[in-house]
């Protein structure tokens, strides 16, 4: 028998900005492009990045906000320091201050503000296909999107969903497991109510229970991108034994 869990504990945690002020991402311009100079910058130990307002991704160009675009190159050293620190899946969850500087090592401030690590859209930016570009052989971070995420800008933005309580599930205890449908939701809200992370107490889950995209409480500022809020993120489902033999006497 299928049942819908409504007396489920859901938890948004987030910090008061889910902003991480202690990393700081310093950066400085980039004034050409292409794969050469890319090439010469990583070889450097720098990663090339762009900085952009999420406006620029609108398909129809009429609804497209001024970009305040900026090429630049971070710091390996420091991107792969606070990647470790944040946890790679929500690194791109998480807003961070960034400080434009006129060099390497310089104290002249350019430009700063509050980024977002994303995802941008193949087919309006093939070049910016990717979150993390790594090189899938050495491992290397190769290149980096984020925009800009000042207080009271509106963003969409794909949240990890992670599952807690799994050690006092009922249902795993009968043999059963967690099917896992959604491991994210897509939001549009304001940056400064951004959660890192979604967590879904599955600890009172039977079997057949499941956890439906409404059932998720969030900030009421935070309006959730899916056609069918109805949709399970994860359900707890029985174990079967296909075909089992006959047991000879």
């Amino acid at each position: 028998m299928l049942r819908l869990w409504r007396g489920l504990k859901t938890v948004v945690q987030t910090t008061p900005a889910n902003t991480h002020h202690y990393h700081t991402i310093q950066a400085i311009p980039r004034e050409c492009t292409g794969s050469r100079i890319s090439s010469r910058d990583r070889a450097q130990g720098r990663i090339p990045a762009v900085v952009f307002s999420q406006g620029l991704l609108e398909k129809n160009p009429s609804n497209r906000s001024p970009s305040r675009k900026q090429i630049l190159t971070t710091e390996r050293k420091q991107i792969r320091s606070i990647i470790k620190s944040v946890q790679l899946p929500f690194f791109c969850s998480t807003r961070f201050q960034l400080q434009i500087r006129a060099g390497s090592g310089s104290s002249v401030l350019l430009e700063s503000g509050t980024v977002l690590p994303i995802k941008a859209s193949f087919l309006l930016f093939p070049a910016l296909s990717f979150l993390i570009h790594r090189d899938e052989e050495s491992g290397k971070i190769l290149n980096l999107v984020f925009v800009w995420a000042d207080e009271g800008t509106e963003l969409k933005v794909d949240v990890p969903v992670v599952f807690k309580g799994l050690e006092d599930c009922p249902g795993l205890k009968k043999g059963g497991y967690i099917k896992v449908i959604r491991s994210s939701l897509k939001f549009q809200c304001p940056a400064e109510h951004i959660p890192q992370k979604i967590e879904v107490d599955v600890s009172k889950l039977d079997i057949d229970d499941r956890v439906l995209m409404h059932d998720i409480k969030v900030h009421p500022s935070m309006k959730l991108l899916s056609k069918n809020e109805s949709m399970p993120l994860c359900k707890i489902a029985p174990t079967y034994i296909e075909n089992p033999e006959p047991i000879k006497v």
